[in-house]
């Protein structure tokens, strides 16, 4: 088994980011899938490991049609002395979400004044900031970080860390996150050394809400960009685990899947103060009334 890229123009970013959900929604397990600008438009990359190059070639095909012209659809095999974390990188534009900006170390230098930069590189964690609920979820953070104080957060499955690192860098208070895979973990502890935040995110490998770091406490600031069963199975944690008046931002939702998220934490006490949507995603703003 070896690694292959696939690669697919595109007309415009509209275009670029509907080629990369209909991809990312195709293949259970893939690496990074990014849509960037070019010199002549705009392309998306992601990144695979199969047997052979067919493997990827005729799922995404399928995924594609009636989307794009798939005829411009390539895959080819990944040299093996290529590194393609920072290949697939390498031409994204930062993302301005609200008051942050999501870059890579080569755009390190051009953050527009005013705005927080968090460098997040491609890797094995989600959060590059170029997929929507990213997008979502540090638009909501920007409304919710300008209006209210939060002096205790939680940021549930915190993949590369960006959420949780952003919540500290804009408040310079502590941030607790956690994830399921140890190797998110460290990945989220290496980019709060990058941003300055080490002394403020504390990352913990956890499934839910089931470690010592978090059981019994309570917080004034949940966020969780996950998926939408997780999160509908977890309501009732995040209601033990919530302070009165507490706001909690959920992502990882598609937009057909918005309103039985809404349903079960409305189940359990949370009502709805907004809702963000990008392309097929939602991101949901709730406050605990109980």
């Amino acid at each position: 088994m070896r690694q292959y890229q696939l690669h697919m123009p595109a007309a415009d970013a509209a275009a670029a980011e509907t080629i990369a959900d209909a991809i990312e929604a195709a293949f259970v397990e893939a690496g990074p899938v990014s849509w960037y600008e070019t010199d002549g438009g705009w392309a998306v990359d992601g990144f695979f490991f199969a047997e052979d190059g067919e493997e990827i070639l005729a799922p995404a095909r399928a995924a594609l049609a009636g989307i794009a012209d798939v005829s411009a659809l390539t895959v080819e095999p990944v040299p093996e002395d290529v590194d393609w974390v920072a290949q697939s990188l390498e031409g994204l534009s930062p993302v301005i979400a609200g008051r942050f900006v999501v870059h890579g170390a080569h755009d390190r230098d051009r953050i527009p004044r005013g705005l927080i930069g968090l460098q997040i590189e491609a890797n094995q964690a989600f959060g590059t900031g170029h997929h929507p609920t990213t997008w979502g979820c540090l638009t909501a953070l920007t409304r919710l970080l300008a209006v209210y104080r939060f002096d205790s957060v939680f940021d549930l499955g915190t993949g590369s860390g960006v959420l949780a690192i952003g919540i500290a860098r804009a408040t310079k208070r502590p941030v607790l996150a956690s994830d399921i895979d140890p190797l998110a973990v460290e990945i989220a502890l290496e980019n709060a050394e990058i941003n300055g935040a080490a002394n403020l995110v504390t990352a913990v490998t956890a499934a839910g809400f089931s470690h010592p770091a978090i059981v019994g406490r309570k917080f004034d600031l949940i966020v969780a960009n996950i998926l939408a069963d997780p999160l509908k199975m977890l309501s009732p944690e995040f209601r033990a685990h919530a302070l009165p008046g507490a706001a909690v931002v959920l992502s990882g939702i598609l937009r057909t899947q918005a309103e039985s998220v809404l349903a079960a934490f409305r189940a359990q006490g949370f009502v709805r103060e907004r809702h963000l949507v990008k392309d097929v995603w939602s991101t949901l703003v709730l406050r605990y009334a109980g």
